[in-house]
């Protein structure tokens, strides 16, 4: 018997995994190394470009299906997602969304390396995880999604939803997936709350034999390519899938359910993950006062003052009918008495992301036999997600993912989503809440800011200052944190100018309403129900997404 050596794809790069997964002479590579689709924003910031940005898009075969193959490299910029990789993922899912939709079916397979979003480009990775989040969405209705992780950084930041998102997670005992990485986490939250440093805890906690033990992932192999493929096939073959991210209620239920007198032990957490069962009445307690916030402040006027319907007191939801239509308005808000200590300040937390995604939810299974769908409206005032120890054991990234997956459904099923952004817009809070809108208005107002994390910790993972960071964020407008640099990437719809966001008069109050109006009758006006928009507005065709426009038009050149 002659016995050959493991194939690894730990040890391999992207193009290689790519290619070693596929049927052999059945690769073809779009947008390689040759089109030379560079990064346009990292010279400016004394970093060498890579000609293919880090990310490798094949078409080929796997025991003669078509598959499509995203492959991520990790030794590139920590594999983090920029305009031009972006573009070359989200282009890519989206053709095959086309082809799914006119019958020819195609199986995409991701492998993920990557910290997440790419810091130097900022917000240009956060618009493209959402636009690869929804695509990984439309293309469930059709086909399963595949990923793997099969190490050496694993997947995390935003990336990491897009992994919670996809039918089926493939990972090895190398793997990791969280959501915020355990340096960051240390940054953010000190030592005490976890110390990065001690990597078998790490593993222990995130680590592929740790999430599948959770009940979080699917399959956990040995590194060789023979069983990837048979993972890959056993999925696409197997018509059922776990679906976690439906799972709120079995999620809300066990989170209601945990002391957080001390830490609890990754073996305590994996039997209570596995146990989740749901809970019929959950009560939580509204003891500790109203916290002001402007998420708060915004959700009482534009209802009224209704009450809020939902359970958990850090997320309001309320239904009001305005101009003959129904609205649903939900907002995240503090609460100084959250058991998850982390989350006490307006962050998207554990209990935050399920509970959102259980009312988004909800109104699609209700408006489902309607024809009207109502208008949902995420008011976003989120400092970021939750930072902390738990957050990262019990799974932040799936029930992020959770929340962006009931939006983008929502709007896919022809909800008007109108997200209206009334303060801070930071990270996977607002991938999470509010990114998946058909249409995104803000308020033009210093506090109004959207980015990817605290200059502190991104000063942190580029190993620069923070002084550093704001020179570059002059000439690269996608890393400033002000609305009007968000604005100038095309993907706000409205501007809103002359508003008090902390005490609005009845006439701001008015004009607010009358915006949201009009962002929904412009969303009724089209079938379009996919993010497409933010690649046809000025800022984003004149400049803004010039990168992203161009790499999507080579992709459909290329596609074949």
């Amino acid at each position: 018997m002659v016995s050959t050596l493991p194939v690894s794809l730990v040890e391999s790069k992207a193009r290689e995994r790519a290619q070693a997964i596929l049927d052999e002479g059945s690769a073809r590579e779009l947008l390689g190394p040759f089109d030379r689709f560079e990064s346009p924003h990292l010279e400016a910031q004394n970093i060498v470009p890579q000609s293919d940005d880090g990310m490798v898009i094949m078409k080929g075969t796997i025991h003669g299906r078509p598959t499509l193959i995203i492959s991520i490299e990790g030794n590139f910029q920590g594999g983090g997602i920029g305009e031009v990789s972006g573009a070359k993922f989200a282009g890519a899912l989206e053709k095959a969304l086309e082809d799914c939709q006119n019958g020819n079916l195609i199986y995409p397979v991701i492998i993920y390396d990557t910290g997440g979003v790419r810091l130097q480009e900022a917000n240009y990775g956060l618009l493209s995880i959402a636009e690869i989040s929804s695509a990984i969405v439309a293309l469930k209705e059709y086909v399963p999604v595949v990923g793997i992780i099969p190490g050496k950084i694993g997947s995390f930041g935003g990336m990491s939803l897009t992994a919670g998102l996809c039918s089926a997670l493939v990972m090895t005992r190398e793997g990791r997936l969280g959501m915020n990485g355990p340096e960051v986490v240390e940054q953010e939250a000190g030592i005490q709350e976890l110390n990065s440093k001690n990597k078998q805890f790490i593993w222990e906690m995130i680590g592929g034999k740790g999430r599948l033990k959770s009940g979080l992932v699917d399959r956990v192999v040995e590194d060789d390519v023979p069983n990837y493929i048979e993972a890959i096939e056993s999925v696409w073959s197997n018509p059922t899938f776990a679906n976690r991210t439906l799972q709120y209620e079995e999620f809300l239920s066990m989170l209601h359910e945990l002391s957080l007198d001390g830490k609890i032990d990754p073996s305590v957490s994996r039997t209570l993950l596995q146990n989740r069962t749901k809970v019929n009445e959950i009560k939580y307690d509204t003891s500790n006062g109203k916290t002001a916030s402007r998420g708060r402040t915004w959700f009482n006027v534009l209802t009224d003052h209704a009450p809020s319907i939902s359970q958990a007191p850090t997320v309001l939801v309320a239904d009001k009918e305005q101009d003959g239509k129904k609205f649903r308005y939900i907002a995240v808000v503090p609460d100084e008495g959250n058991k998850f200590y982390r989350a006490r300040h307006g962050e998207f937390g554990l209990v935050e992301a399920w509970t959102v995604a259980k009312y988004v939810r909800e109104a699609v299974e209700e408006d489902a036999g309607s024809k009207e769908k109502r208008v949902i409206v995420p008011i976003v005032d989120v400092p970021g997600q939750a930072f902390g120890y738990h957050e990262e054991l019990f799974g932040i990234y799936l029930a992020c993912s959770a929340s962006v997956e009931a939006y983008a459904t929502a709007r896919q099923q022809g909800h008007p989503i109108v997200t209206l952004v009334v303060g801070k817009a930071i990270s996977g809070a607002f991938l999470s809440h509010g990114m998946q809108g058909n249409r995104i208005l803000a308020f033009d107002d210093d506090q109004v800011q959207v980015h990817v994390m605290s200059k502190k910790s991104a000063a942190l993972v580029t190993m620069r200052t923070v002084e550093e960071l704001e020179e570059f964020a002059k000439t690269v407008p996608s890393m400033a944190y002000d609305v009007h640099s968000f604005k100038s990437l095309g993907a706000i719809h409205e501007l809103l100018q002359g508003i008090n966001a902390d005490l609005p008069s009845n006439e701001q109050l008015q004009q607010v309403k009358e915006s949201i109006q009009s962002a929904t009758n412009d969303i009724l006006q089209t079938t379009d129900r996919s993010l497409r928009i933010r690649l046809q507005s000025p800022e984003a065709i004149e400049k803004g997404r010039k990168a992203s426009i161009a790499v999507r038009n080579a992709i459909n050149s290329q596609w074949k």
